[in-house]
């Protein structure tokens, strides 16, 4: 039984994101190469064993959760076993996402020399596009005239709508390619890696090194810089395309200016006494 293409099958079915995909596909195979056996003899056991193994390995807890999540599925919607996996999930600490000033973000997209990587990096960030968003967008997503554009079929295959800065509608409108907005070779979309190295290259030129800082951080300071500014967070939600408010609401914990503005009670009392 060919499990691994069972589950590419199963995900694309559902609509899951080739990430995804390629996550489960890669788990169960290091799963099969620790417990030789055939799948429907695999029991509740053998993962239970297979927990074990990675947590003493020293997986971290969100490791441990994606293996479990993959056999999960393996077990329940491939093999149609309905056995009770007695697996509690690993907590994950709650860690604030890295951000950067308004100033960082400007200082990281000035480093850029190519034009159209910079405006890779210029739209991810005005945005607030996931990767692979951004990579796959295609002219007849774009309504420059209305600075908005739409991601379709993004995570959780749902689509939703963006802003663009008016500052970049004009440039937009020069780079876009006929079969995508940034066209890469052979026709195809632009590969993921090209933004990733673009931002890691930028980071070192800018003097940004010592905050851990990739393609995702400029969605995370996107969000961050709306609340700043003073958007509602069920705004903020829509534009991220988030299901759960409490993903959104993280931003709220590192937005700058409610926070530093802040009097401490301690020093409001010593007010009183003068």
């Amino acid at each position: 039984m060919d499990v691994l293409y069972l589950i590419e099958r199963e995900c694309k079915r559902r609509g899951y994101s080739p990430r995804t995909i390629s996550t489960y596909q890669a788990c169960v195979q290091k799963f099969f190469c620790r417990v030789w056996k055939e799948p429907r003899r695999v029991t509740r056991g053998d993962i239970q064993a297979y927990v074990d193994h990675l947590v003493d390995s020293g997986a971290a807890g969100s490791t441990v959760n994606v293996y479990v999540n993959a056999l999960r599925f393996l077990m329940q919607e491939i093999l149609c076993k309905r056995i009770l996996l007695r697996v509690k999930y690993s907590k994950v600490p709650k860690r604030l996402p890295v951000v950067l000033s308004k100033g960082e973000v400007v200082r990281l997209i000035d480093a850029i020399s190519n034009p159209k990587h910079k405006l890779m990096i210029e739209l991810m960030y005005s945005a607030g596009l996931r990767l692979s968003e951004l990579c796959r967008l295609r002219p007849e997503d774009l309504e420059l005239e209305r600075c908005i554009g739409w991601v379709r079929r993004g995570k959780g295959s749902k689509d939703r709508m963006f802003i663009i800065a008016k500052r970049i509608v004009a440039d937009i409108e020069e780079v876009t390619g006929k079969g995508w907005v940034f066209e890469g070779r052979k026709s195809r979309h632009i590969d993921i890696r090209t933004p990733q190295e673009v931002v890691k290259k930028a980071v070192k030129k800018a003097g940004l090194k010592k905050k851990d800082v990739h393609c995702h951080t400029l969605r995370h300071s996107f969000a961050t810089h709306l609340i700043e500014d003073g958007y509602d967070i069920l705004t903020v939600q829509q534009l991220l395309g988030h299901s759960d408010i409490r993903t959104t609401s993280v931003y709220v914990h590192v937005a700058a200016p409610r926070l530093i503005d802040v009097k401490s009670p301690y020093d409001a009392a010593y007010d009183l006494k003068l």
